[in-house]
């Protein structure tokens, strides 16, 4: 198994731009409106006429925790995932409505499914369900898919797999599952089971392509759905952002892992593996990790952002609060007594 250390080293990417400094980040956020939900990066509330509004905040989540905040990381997120979600409605409905801020979503109130679909195009990992660290340790059937001996960590597979997870809640890890589980253990029925395996394959080999044609490799990604009002299934959450994904450099991708060294990434791959290297694996408070690790992390997302839509990055101001509380005023989604708290 390559050594963790191996993994690009984060002085050697260029500085985020003018302005962007680890100093600052959105943590939380509160505002005056019911229904608040709390999630590992996402803050919901509820709005009028069957709608949810989501921010995303700049908390990154690594083993199943809130391991750091990282300035302007929300804003990608949220920016990019609406990119994706328009992208993709040929494929299957989304529950976005619209994007009032750059942090902020409007989408339906969906009962979300208990699953969260991951498809893998290589066999790669450090957390306690990944493909590479359970075949690591001596396993060969994962996830209900056998595998043969000799699997190099990071190499692609022959076909893309669906390996399913529970969605851990309260700080529980998520739990592997194979896609007979799912329907056996009752988390969701066998028709909608399998329609969310084949729209998530087919989102997998779009994004694949979109990836492809920047530059990048879109090795594994996420996908959580949900089931609306009128109980027709819905993408929900975030689609293809480097929270979700792993995106790797293409151009150096071959030659690193034939030398046994980790891909370059543009996700938060570099988190994890520092974590790792600290021998943190998601028990307990989790290390303090520098400023150079999350400005190069902020870097990563953002070129990201850039590299995959062909847009320029506009960096929003700080607080959110404020920005988020004028967009919905604007839009006329709040009433005229509706303020954000500051802390």
């Amino acid at each position: 198994m390559p050594d963790a250390e191996a993994s690009p080293p984060i002085t050697e990417l260029s500085r985020h731009p003018p302005g962007l400094t680890p100093e600052f980040g959105c943590d939380d956020i509160r505002l005056e409106l019911p229904g608040r939900r709390v999630g590992k990066v996402r803050v919901s509330y509820a709005l009028p006429d069957g709608l949810r509004l989501f921010v995303t905040t700049d908390r990154l989540s690594a083993f199943d925790r809130v391991v750091a905040v990282v300035p302007h990381k929300g804003q990608v997120l949220n920016q990019l995932a609406a990119w994706w979600f328009d992208q993709t409605r040929g494929i299957v409905a989304n529950h976005v409505v619209s994007v009032p801020d750059p942090n902020a979503t409007v989408g339906l109130e969906a009962r979300p499914l208990p699953v969260e679909v991951v498809v893998r195009g290589v066999i790669t990992g450090n957390t306690s369900t990944s493909l590479w660290r359970q075949y690591d340790d001596g396993a060969r059937v994962i996830y209900g898919h056998a595998f043969p001996d000799g699997l190099r960590k990071n190499t692609r597979l022959p076909t893309a797999i669906i390996t399913p997870t529970t969605k851990g809640e309260a700080g529980a890890h998520d739990e592997p599952l194979t896609s007979a589980e799912v329907v056996e253990r009752g988390l969701v029925g066998s028709a909608i089971w399998n329609q969310m395996q084949t729209v998530a394959l087919a989102l997998f080999a779009f994004g694949q392509r979109i990836a492809d044609s920047a530059g990048l490799i879109l090795a594994d990604t996420k996908y959580e759905f949900g089931i609306a009002p009128d109980g027709s299934l819905l993408l929900i959450d975030e689609l293809h952002t480097p929270d979700s994904s792993r995106y790797w450099e293409a151009s150096s991708y071959e030659d690193r892992v034939g030398r046994g060294m980790e891909p370059e990434s543009l996700d938060k791959e570099p988190v994890r593996l520092a974590l790792d290297a600290l021998g943190y694996r998601g028990n307990g408070a989790p290390p303090v990790l520098g400023h150079d690790v999350l400005d190069a992390t902020t870097n990563r997302y953002i070129a990201a952002y850039e590299r995959i839509t062909g847009t320029t990055f506009v960096a929003g101001a700080y607080p959110v609060e404020e920005r988020v509380m004028a967009a919905l005023n604007r839009e006329g989604l709040l009433s005229s007594q509706s303020r954000s708290v500051q802390e």
